[in-house]
């Protein structure tokens, strides 16, 4: 929630000190209420961007740097007080409501606002507790039943000072992002929930590629920690709905990361409406490698066919089709993600298009919606389940390029090496595509996987094409 959907600013309210309450906020959360209950689901109301804003962070609390934040503020801090309040009064007797998570990722530096703004190395958090235990007292007054959230200092993560808890009914919230999934990345959280007896639960993890989101939910799950997702739909690939982006939209974003080429006013207004348009659930792109990231692959390694593929005589498989599941079981590739706060940066896919593996994918600009793998290296792999009706020897075209004179690869069938060390051409650039012949492929009647490996790399592949016969 955006304050300002519910209350004016400070500075704006026509008596200071007084509060004026809108509509606009309050029906948007009733009807969001509405659905949930339709659709038998917890709402949990989460302060993201309070009165004066809470952090440093500006993309987080929307704050504006020339205007007093919510710490340097009394009159801020009172009315997100009265705005919990409110809310509290509004909702109390919704069982629909899950939770009130009263102030999101708070990053200020209290002690040494100069050296630590976003509060990581804070040793007390004294303003921070002070305010939660007072937004907490101004709900108890009019709601005794719902949970709330607490969330630390340092983006939700920094608890000196804030417990032990002052509400018995209360959940200690933080937040993961591109660290890495081992034990050590939850011991805090988990031997805090320990110390002080109170249930945990990770309020936002994401933005990574699908080996990091499987590995952080399978680490999760294992401590007995509850998750949720961040978030279900945004611009990207990484997040089980994608929202398409646009031409006037891109120029948009484009003038604000860098302040050049300003768009003029209508096409900033049609390529925003447009970009509106596409967040519908219909409009989007459905990322089923993701959902099967997140739902599937914490708990198994093994592999299942990205599409159907039924081969007949001339049928073609797109390279970036390869089977969906973990690292080094479905695909093997050398940089599957990223864990810069753990000091190794990463990407996952290169080409942040069409999937959220390792697997480096770029787009065929001659064609529409075709893609293709690219940046393979020496060891990495793709595998392709396929369903086969009639056994014998096949031969398998593959389209690629390259730009360099010792490219290889091997073709392997259900982990039996069938084509060994095939040279790969240097087409003259690694966008100039030859297809290339494999023979004497054997295939069974049934279930077949098939594994591309890059005996050496340098080069990109594109698909693969079966004919019955040597």
């Amino acid at each position: 929630m955006h304050y300002n959907l519910y209350t004016l600013p400070v500075d704006k309210e026509p008596v200071a000190g007084r509060n004026t309450w809108l509509d606009k906020g309050f029906k948007m959360t009733d009807d969001l209420l509405a659905w949930c209950k339709a659709n038998h689901m917890y709402l949990i109301l989460d302060l993201h961007a309070a009165p004066g804003g809470q952090g440093n962070d500006l993309n987080i609390s929307d704050r504006d740097p020339d205007k007093p934040s919510l710490w340097d503020s009394e009159a801020n801090k009172q009315k997100t007080i009265a705005l919990w309040r409110k809310l509290a009064e509004r909702y109390k007797n919704e069982p629909y409501i899950g939770a009130y998570d009263i102030i999101n990722e708070p990053n200020w530096g209290f002690d040494d606002p100069q050296n630590d703004k976003n509060g990581l190395k804070e040793k007390t958090n004294g303003p921070l507790r002070k305010l939660m235990v007072d937004i907490t007292a101004a709900i108890r007054e009019v709601d005794k039943k719902h949970i709330i959230i607490i969330e630390g200092n340092g983006w939700g993560n920094n608890y000196n000072g804030i417990l032990p808890q002052w509400d018995k009914n209360m959940v200690l919230s933080f937040h993961k992002y591109w660290n890495f999934n081992d034990q050590k990345s939850v011991d805090h959280i988990v031997k805090t929930r320990d110390q002080y007896n109170i249930p945990v639960w990770l309020g936002e993890t994401g933005e990574n590629s699908n080996t990091w989101l499987t590995e952080a939910i399978g680490l999760l799950e294992k401590n007995n920690i509850g998750w949720s997702l961040w978030p279900l739909k945004k611009l990207g690939i990484n997040n089980p709905m994608e929202i398409r982006s646009n031409l006037n939209y891109d120029d948009v974003a484009r003038y604000l990361n860098t302040g050049r080429n300003k768009p003029n006013e209508s096409n900033t207004y049609s390529g925003t409406l447009e970009l509106a348009t596409y967040a519908k659930l219909e409009n989007t792109i459905i990322h089923h490698d993701v959902i099967d990231a997140i739902f599937r692959q914490p708990h198994t390694t093994v592999t299942k066919p990205f599409k159907a593929n039924r081969i007949g005589n001339g049928t073609v498989i797109n390279a970036v089709d390869y089977d969906l599941g973990r690292n080094g079981y479905a695909y093997f590739d050398t940089d599957t993600a990223d864990y810069h706060t753990s000091g190794k940066p990463g990407v996952g896919n290169k080409g942040h298009v069409y999937r959220n593996d390792g697997v480096d994918i770029s787009k065929d600009s001659t064609k529409y919606e075709s893609y293709y793998v690219d940046h393979i290296e020496t060891n990495e792999w793709t595998q392709y389940t396929i369903q086969v009706k009639t056994s014998g020897m096949y031969s398998l075209s593959l389209k690629v390029a390259s730009a360099t004179d010792d490219a290889q690869l091997s073709v392997l069938v259900n982990n039996i090496t069938q084509a060994k060390e095939v040279a790969v051409p240097n087409t003259g650039g690694l966008k100039k595509w030859q297809v290339i012949a494999v023979k004497n492929i054997v295939l069974k009647a049934g279930s077949n996987k098939i594994k591309v490996l890059a005996n050496n790399g340098g080069y990109n592949l594109h698909y693969l094409q079966f004919w019955k016969g040597k």
